[in-house]
């Protein structure tokens, strides 16, 4: 159990510590662009060598699909359930930066779920895993938590915030340590699919915008480093 503690933390931190980041200087807005262009690339290749092939490999199609529905669909809810809640307040300006932190949320507790379980079959974890998960995580919270910083959000809240999320993130890690004995395969496939739809939804609908806004023609170029060094990571796993 310690040591499901310990690299819970671990993968969660990288959350707490860019919304950290963000409050320590302003950002200039095209460099954030990059970073976030760089994180999508990330995310996109723990999608397709992590995400998606774990999945197959454990329990095939049909759990993996099942999660990627279920992913996508609460993403899309909890995105729209925030635009509406920003509409009300008349503050549409940090909508960007909440719909990244309910993307991280959604796509952190079921991957880290994962983890916990994967520990507690003895699968160990990868100095490459780790490093995936802080190349994706760390871009995530700088952006989102800028653009709330932005939107008029105090400095305190945005802490909170992030903190909260890393907080669950890492609590995820334990639990599934906790669950590895009563859930099979086919659930673990679920977790990676649901991960996989929150977070193909918040890139196309948040992430790459919010990127493409910033850092204009920059951004494709930021996305394919970033999807190139994340491959390189997990395929070097």
């Amino acid at each position: 159990m310690a040591e499901a503690v310990l690299w819970g933390a671990v993968a969660a931190s990288p959350l707490l510590v860019g919304a950290l980041l963000a409050l320590v200087r302003r950002w200039p807005a095209r460099l954030l662009g990059i970073i976030l262009g760089f994180g999508a690339g990330a995310l996109m290749a723990s999608i397709a060598f992590e995400l998606w092939e774990q999945g197959v490999e454990l329990a095939g199609h049909g759990p993996l699909i099942a999660g990627v529905a279920a992913g996508a669909l609460c993403y899309y809810i909890a995105a729209r359930i925030l635009d509406a809640r920003q509409a009300k307040k008349k503050k549409k300006q940090d909508a960007g930066g909440g719909s990244l932190a309910v993307g991280a949320l959604l796509d952190g507790i079921p991957e880290q779920l994962v983890l916990g379980i994967g520990l507690a079959s003895g699968e160990g974890v990868g100095v490459a895993l780790i490093v995936a998960i802080i190349v994706s995580n760390l871009p995530e919270s700088i952006g989102s938590a800028s653009d709330l910083l932005e939107g008029g959000m105090r400095k305190g809240r945005v802490v909170l915030l992030w903190a909260g999320v890393a907080v669950l993130c890492a609590l995820a890690t334990v639990a599934g340590f906790a669950l590895a004995s009563v859930v099979g395969d086919g659930f673990r496939a679920a977790a990676n699919g649901f991960a996989a739809g929150a977070l193909l939804v918040m890139l196309v609908d948040s992430m790459v915008p919010e990127a493409q806004q910033k850092a204009k023609e920059s951004t494709g170029l930021a996305t394919v480093i970033g999807f190139a060094f994340a491959a390189w990571l997990a395929l070097a796993a």
